[in-house]
C-alpha cells in the first residue's frame, strides 16, 4: 500500500486518538487535511471562546501544539514506525485576536529535514525535529505561531 493510499486511515487513527483525550475532545478538534507537508487541525470558535468573544489563548496554544504532535506522529506512521511523540519545548507568539474557527497548520521548520529525522529514528529508536505551527490571520500573516521541538521514542 502506498503512502497516499494509507493516508486516510492514518488521519482517521489520529482523529481517534484526539477524541480519546478529554481536554481535546472538549475543544472539538478535528483533523482537517494533510497536503504538501502541512497537517491542519480545526476547532470551532464556539468551543474555544474567551470572555472577549475571540479565541482563548490556551486553546490556540493547545491546537498549535496538537497539530505539531499530529504531524510528527503521522510522518512516523507513514514511514512504518510505531512511536510515542512528545513536545520537548515550545514557544508561542500571539500576534492578533482570532474571531473565527481555529485552524492550526503545522509543518517542519525550514531547517528541519524529515529524511534525517526518520533515518535517526530508524537507527537509534529516538529522534527530534523542529516544527512550526500557525493560526492564519489577516493579510496572509499568522495570528498565532508556535515553534517547537518534538521528540519521538520507539514503542517497546
Amino acid at each position: 500500500m502506498s503512502e497516499q493510499d494509507s493516508l486516510p486511515a492514518h488521519l482517521a487513527a489520529l482523529q481517534l486518538v484526539l477524541e480519546r483525550m478529554p481536554p481535546v475532545a472538549a475543544m472539538q478538534i478535528r483533523v482537517d487535511a494533510y497536503a504538501d507537508g502541512v497537517l491542519a487541525l480545526r476547532a470551532p470558535l464556539a468551543a474555544n471562546v474567551n470572555d472577549k468573544g475571540n479565541a482563548f489563548g490556551g486553546s490556540l496554544s493547545s491546537a498549535l501544539t496538537l497539530s505539531g504532535w499530529a504531524l510528527v506522529t503521522l510522518r512516523l506512521r507513514l514511514a512504518g514506525f510505531d512511536a510515542d511523540v512528545y513536545v520537548a519545548d515550545s514557544h508561542v507568539r500571539y500576534l492578533a485576536p482570532v474571531y473565527e474557527d481555529l485552524l492550526a497548520q503545522a509543518q517542519a521548520a525550514d531547517d528541519a529535514d524529515w529524511d534525517t529525522f526518520l533515518a535517526t529514528f530508524a537507527q537509534r529508536g529516538k529522534a527530534r525535529i523542529e516544527v512550526v505551527a500557525r493560526q492564519p490571520g489577516e493579510a496572509g500573516k499568522p495570528a498565532a505561531e508556535l515553534t517547537g521541538r518534538f521528540v519521538a521514542f520507539a514503542r517497546r
